[in-house]
């Protein structure tokens, strides 16, 4: 398990160092958001600049404060949770990849065919969760309809739209896409008992 034990650390400090400057810079837009420092002074530039460069993270969040008239000030707030989430989501992702392609080199070099399959079929359980986690991601924000989320939406539409018609969207919450990612969790675990530790 070389890159889940060796690499996976020095990816994580990387993504949370980055995620704390992220903060970093959206608390200080949000107290500035407040303060309203003079335009003409050093502060007041900074704060220009600042703005200037974090206005296409905080853009959707205000956009959608907008919509249901709550103090778009606030939208760094809600910038940063999803970032948060997002930041979460990515590590879970790559902790995922590091641990397929270590299990599926492990059992290659041990001849273990089910601990194989088994890691391919988790690989191919994860690679799914990522594809709906980019079309919630697409949802949120701007984004052209390329050919790769064209590509996203062919492959998650046979499990999502089934469970949308039983469960229809709350506002822009999607809780079916939820239950999807629940369903699919359950599914690795029960792939990782029956072909990787049996």
């Amino acid at each position: 398990m070389f890159l889940t034990k060796f690499v996976y650390p020095y990816v994580s400090l990387v993504v949370t160092i980055a995620f704390l400057v992220f903060l970093a810079a959206l608390a200080l837009r949000l107290i500035f958001n407040y303060t309203d420092p003079n335009p003409f002074g050093k502060i007041g530039r900074f704060s220009y600049h600042l703005k200037k460069r974090t206005d296409r993270f905080v853009y959707p969040a205000a956009r959608f404060l907008a919509n249901y008239r709550i103090d778009t000030r606030l939208a760094p707030l809600l910038t940063l949770l999803i970032a948060g989430i997002l930041t979460y989501i990515a590590l879970q992702i790559v902790f995922n990849t590091f641990y397929v392609i270590d299990g599926i080199t492990e059992s290659i070099k041990t001849g273990n065919v089910s601990a194989f399959i088994g890691f391919v079929l988790y690989g191919l359980l994860s690679a799914l969760v990522i594809f709906i986690y980019i079309r919630f991601i697409s949802q949120w924000f701007v984004f052209t309809r390329n050919t790769f989320l064209g590509f996203v939406m062919r492959v998650t539409n046979p499990i999502l739209l089934p469970v949308q018609k039983l469960i229809p969207p709350i506002g822009m919450f999607d809780i079916s896409a939820l239950l999807v990612l629940l369903f699919i969790g359950l599914l690795q675990t029960l792939v990782l008992k029956f072909f990787v530790f049996a």
